[in-house]
């Protein structure tokens, strides 16, 4: 297994798996409740202009995360 790292630390256009993510507070349900959840591939397809927020696809459509929020999730690269 690579080594983990934040979603906001991603690359844009890479591919990654999240892996581990906050289990609480109401942005986090949020989040989980649009489908980020462990296991699911997520790709990091742009990022603002000063670096927040940034947009993802994740289930086949575009999600944009505060970096603060994207800090807190983890993924795993993937090759």
């Amino acid at each position: 297994m690579a080594a983990l790292i934040k979603l906001s630390e991603l690359a844009v256009g890479a591919l990654a798996i999240v892996r581990e993510f906050p289990k609480t507070g109401s942005a986090f349900i949020r989040l989980r409740e649009m489908g980020l959840l462990a296991g699911t591939p997520v790709t990091l397809v742009r990022t603002a202009p000063l670096g927040d927020p940034i947009e993802i696809k994740i289930r086949g459509y575009h999600l944009s995360l505060r970096k603060n929020e994207a800090e807190h999730v983890l993924v795993e690269p993937a090759s």
